[in-house]
């Protein structure tokens, strides 16, 4: 009896071994095979993240439910998810640098809401040079804005986002907030420079700024077909126009 119990014993100490050199050579053999691509024909689904091979993101494709929040180096912060169907961007260190969004429906009312919005974002800041579509029950605006962001890093707002979410108060919560992005030179934390697009009155014009976002010259070919050009000061007072009133 005892010697059947030690033969069998031995055979599950061989059989053990074989299994644990077999497990091994197929792990390895799987990871000298190239990487395998798959091929759909139609695929449904909600999200889909690109990532590099250490797992940070490049891109989330998803839809508004699980649209991600702001992301800074890899970690969300500020207003959460939920909001943006469309695409996300994000730079070599995780951060979110840009996207595409869009949105569109009518109520039951018959009234109806679009927009669109396409963007690239300053290093570790926000939105610099984006295109966007607004359409409000026919009131429609399209056009490009390229803008000046201060060179504060989005990082501390992330930084702060605990004392500033305990902030109750709305307005007083917003002029923490834009304590935090100005710099202390007193320089604009946001200052569109150059606008070129569709206004709501139909008009076709150009804006553009100093570089504290006040504009300073406009071109415009308003609905009736009239070209004008104005010349403004830092008030916003027209200095000169052509063709002269």
């Amino acid at each position: 009896m005892i010697d059947q119990i030690r033969r069998d014993v031995r055979l599950l100490k061989g059989y053990a071994l074989f299994s644990t050199a077999v497990i091994a050579v197929l792990v390895l053999a799987a990871f000298r095979q190239p990487l395998q691509k798959t091929r759909f024909g139609e695929i449904d689904v909600e999200r889909i993240n690109v990532i590099e091979p250490d797992g940070r993101l490049r891109m989330v494709l998803s839809n508004r439910p699980r649209s991600p929040g702001p992301i800074y180096k890899g970690k969300p912060f500020g207003y959460k998810g939920g909001g943006r169907p469309g695409m996300i961007f994000f730079n070599d260190e995780g951060t979110e640098n840009g996207g595409l969004t869009f949105t569109g429906s009518r109520a039951a009312d018959g009234t109806y809401s679009a927009a669109s919005h396409f963007s690239f974002d300053q290093f570790n800041q926000d939105q610099v040079f984006y295109f966007d579509y607004a359409d409000e029950n026919g009131r429609r605006r399209n056009g490009l804005t390229i803008a000046d962001r201060a060179d504060v890093d989005i990082g501390r707002i992330a930084a702060a986002q605990d004392s500033l979410d305990a902030i109750a108060d709305t307005a007083a919560r917003r002029a923490a907030m834009m304590k935090l992005i100005t710099p202390a030179n007193g320089e604009p934390s946001f200052a569109p420079r150059i606008y070129l697009g569709r206004a709501v009155n139909k008009s076709a014009i150009l804006f553009m700024a100093d570089t504290r976002g006040r504009p300073r010259l406009r071109m415009m070919v308003d609905s009736l077909g009239a070209a004008s050009l104005e010349f403004l000061d830092e008030a916003g007072r027209v200095t000169s126009r052509l063709p002269g009133r």
